[in-house]
């Protein structure tokens, strides 16, 4: 009968030698110390060691469990003290599909009855590797072995795999219980004599598999030190098959992510059509954009695009009010030709379009942070780089204009259509340019997160200062050209300038926009209440809407005046912007300095309507509230204090976001605003 445990059991200790210590290689008399002769030889092999051994190949094979346990086990072959080991790989399917369902449904086939593992799964061995290590060494690997294979035909593996038990059967051919095979096996006369079988279990406590070995070569059965060994092993073998589940999980990830991606590219891929509307190829030449030569592409382009002067792409104080978004594609191709990229990067045509058409439609349909949005820090980047801001003979700013969670996710994405050949701009850069491109793309992409603007502002002032030290121009960009860090600093900067420069446009665009940046935070700050249960941030409280301008007077103070001072002691150039900034501070300053005295206004009135009723007692109902307070018009109150205590009035000099784009398409000048307009609405 076989020597029976549970695998979570300890095993009785027979051997002198310390359990789980030392591995015996077989040779001659055990010299332990311990006073008594085990069988083992002299050369001894910490246990550690060997699983050491072990753990190098496990780890050296990730991706298939079966390639897993054989490097394993082939290179601990030599101290596993056996003539021949079976390692039976065991299916992990827990539930079958419909198809095989079906014919056990229809009664063509017998459902299974048979044996099962702890965990229910069907004990179904759909590969076996046989290591044979008497005589001449051999390897065989069996894929969905058969019933009779002579390592299954005794039932003890299955036995193991349905138990989970470690059978240790010291007298096989005489055993009652499996059905080994009294005579020799094959034409070698190799004979089971004794057997050592154990299961694999994973961390999950699932079992994966069963080793069993046979024949100790000194002929006597398998002892404790045996079972140690070869238990430590299946053990760290079965822990060990948590990595390629990992890896199969990441794998599977890693597709489900590239279909997901197909799909996004899919959707957001300029197609035949679309690019037609920029290059009309059909129309002009009778035949598709790939079918052109690229002087032809380079006629048609000439001859559509806007041209620089149209929207003012040069000037810092360009709106985008007055575009339509297919316009804005055009214009954002026109500033590719006028920075000399497609020629320097030798940009292939169509790919150029294809490219700037996919990214509008990359962006997502949302209030303020669109499209226009990323065009309008593209355009404000071009400014800076074109009117003798850099010397661009010298300064690779200027030649590599194109090159945090949300910023990651946006560097991604754009690495992610970079990845489509037809969408690819630097297909034709050399690695060397490519990778330098990309690092750039890295810099400034992440750049935008203004978290990361603030630990930069000492470096950057400290790059200004230095620059003062310089009598010319041409001196100090030469200086700078060979200064890689401090071109990236300044880099990082300068995007920080492009995306917060929407608060240096005139006030006429200016103002219009803010709103647009509030209703998109409000829309996030209502969601933040309404779904989450939050109390959003003040500048997302639609609630607190009418403070927009305190607001508006604090995010310049704090966060904008720094790089546009800064930036126009760096270039003079800059001025402009930091003008209009101070000039829309004003703007500002004045309608939250109307609005405080409003709500002044209010609370004086509240406070005289609650003294004259403690002087009078009762005021009737129909004379209440019926006079405005001091400085302010009828028109102009809304209402009394809201539940938040925030009073509920209007800004005057501000249109509504939603009539941000007057009628003819133009902004409305400072005094064609309309006089008062709702802010806040209650909720």
């Amino acid at each position: 009968m076989p020597g029976e445990a549970p695998l979570s059991t300890s095993l009785g200790h027979h051997c002198p030698c310390p359990r789980g210590t030392i591995v015996c290689v077989p040779g001659s008399v055990c010299t332990c110390g311990n006073g008594g002769g085990c069988g083992h030889g002299p050369n001894t092999v910490p246990l550690p060691q060997v699983l050491l051994w072990s753990a190098n190949k496990v780890f050296e094979e990730l991706t298939d469990i079966e390639r897993q346990f054989h490097k394993a086990f082939y290179t601990v072959r030599a101290y596993l003290n056996c003539d021949r080991y079976s390692v039976g790989l065991l299916d992990m399917t827990k539930e079958k599909e419909f198809f095989d369902v079906w014919p056990v449904l229809m009664g063509e086939a017998q459902a299974y009855s048979g044996p099962r593992t702890p965990d229910g799964r069907e004990i179904l061995f759909y590969k076996v590797i046989d290591y044979i290590l008497h005589g001449k060494e051999d390897i065989k690997v069996i894929p969905s072995p058969p019933a009779d294979h002579w390592a299954l035909a005794s039932g003890l593996p299955t036995y193991v795999a349905e138990s989970g038990f470690i059978c240790n059967i010291m007298n096989a051919p005489a055993d009652e219980m499996f059905n080994f095979q009294a005579g020799p096996l094959d034409d070698s006369g190799w004979v089971v004599k004794n057997v050592l079988s154990m299961p694999i279990v994973n961390k999950k406590e699932e079992i994966v598999g069963v080793a069993t070995f046979y024949n100790r070569k000194d002929g006597k059965p398998f002892d404790e030190q045996d079972e140690v060994l070869m238990e430590s092993l299946t053990q760290f073998l079965g822990w060990s098959a948590l990595n390629t589940d990992t890896y199969d999980k990441m794998n599977k990830l890693e597709n489900r992510k590239d279909i997901a991606q197909d799909m996004v590219l899919y959707h957001v891929r300029c197609d035949r059509e679309e690019i037609q509307l920029i290059l009309p190829t059909r129309e002009r030449l009778g035949k598709e954009p790939a079918d052109c030569e690229e002087d032809e592409l380079g006629k048609i382009l000439k001859e559509v695009l806007p041209g620089p002067a149209k929207f003012d792409i040069y000037e810092f104080h360009f709106s985008d009010l007055e575009c339509t978004e297919l316009e804005l594609v055009k214009c954002g191709i026109q500033m590719y030709y006028e920075l000399g990229v497609v020629r320097k990067f030798q940009i292939p045509q169509e790919v150029l379009v294809r490219f700037l058409f996919s990214v509008s439609k990359g962006y997502r349909r949302i209030t303020y942070h669109n499209w226009r949005h990323g065009f309008n820090v593209a355009q404000t980047m071009f400014t800076l780089l074109m009117p003798n801001l850099c010397d661009r003979s010298q300064n690779p700013l200027a030649k590599l204009h194109g090159s945090s969670i949300l910023e990651r996710h946006h560097l991604e994405f754009g690495k992610f259509l970079l990845s489509e050949e037809t969408l690819n701009i630097y297909q034709n850069l050399n690695r060397r340019q490519h990778e330098h491109v990309i690092h750039l793309m890295d810099i400034a992409i992440i750049a935008t997160d203004l978290a990361l603007y603030f630990k930069k502002r000492t470096m950057f002032q400290k790059i200004v200062d230095e620059s003062k030290n310089y009598e010319d121009r041409k001196s100090w960009v030469e200086y700078l050209s060979l200064e890689t860090t401090r071109k990236e600093i300044v880099m990082a900067m300068m995007m920080t300038a492009c995306d917060l420069s929407a608060i240096t446009k005139p006030w006429e665009v200016q103002s219009k926009v803010a709103l647009l940046v509030a209703a998109e935070f409000w829309e996030q700050g209502d969601l933040e209440r309404t779904v989450l249960d939050q109390q959003p941030i003040p500048m997302m409280d639609r609630n607190k809407a009418a403070e927009l301008p305190k607001l508006q007077v604090g995010f310049i103070d704090f966060v904008c005046t720094f790089v546009y001072k800064e930036f126009s002691r760096f270039h003079e150039e800059i001025l402009p912007m930091f003008d209009r900034l101070q000039n829309n501070r004003k703007e500002w300053k004045a309608l939250a300095d109307e609005y405080e005295a409003k709500v002044k206004a209010l609370e004086d009135q509240k406070k005289e309507e609650t003294t004259a009723k403690k002087g009078l007692g009762s005021t009737p109902a129909s004379t209440k509230a019926t006079r405005p307070g001091p400085g302010l018009q009828g028109a102009d109150v809304r209402g009394h204090l809201s539940g938040q205590g925030s009073p509920v009035v209007s800004v005057p000099g501000l249109r509504a976001a939603q009539t941000a784009t007057p009628p003819d398409g133009g902004p409305s000048p400072r005094n064609g605003l309309a006089d008062s307009v709702q802010l806040m609405s209650p909720v």
